[in-house]
């Protein structure tokens, strides 16, 4: 069903490597990749992103920040957004991809992600935490 999942956050370096990783890990054989709506470009994922998703023995060093452009959500089956403010800016640029935009928090009271950019650990463990939650729900709908 679902073959191509984009994940969106802001700037592509602190909460979208991170669920792109778990999506991955669980959806073997499947296509996941992450965009930002204003992407730092070329840049690593944040070392605090790192770090966590080290400790629960994920790696996204190699994570590269993209911006998301439109054929990037052409070719998603499903895009996975943190925050509303996300599904806003694709629906305002974008509104023919309307049907495939979902928040990943949907399945646990539409929670957003709060972005955890220039906070503390503690923050990032948090994020890790519950995107960790919401990917089990999605997982248990796409599987």
């Amino acid at each position: 069903m679902f073959q191509r999942i984009l994940v969106v956050c802001t700037g592509n370096i602190c909460r979208s490597p991170i669920a792109e990783a778990l999506l991955k890990a669980g959806l073997p054989g499947k296509t996941v990749f992450s965009a930002g709506t204003m992407a730092v470009v070329g840049d690593g994922a944040d070392p605090m992103s790192v770090a966590v998703c080290a400790s629960h023995g994920v790696d996204i060093s190699e994570h590269r920040a993209q911006q998301l452009v439109q054929p990037m959500l052409q070719a998603a089956d499903l895009v996975l957004t943190l925050d509303r403010t996300h599904s806003e800016w694709i629906h305002r640029r974008y509104p023919q991809y309307r049907g495939k935009v979902h928040k990943l928090g949907r399945w646990l009271q539409d929670e957003d992600v709060p972005d955890p950019y220039r906070q503390p650990k503690a923050m990032f463990s948090a994020v890790y935490g519950q995107m960790d939650a919401q990917v089990t729900e999605w997982l248990a709908r796409i599987k």
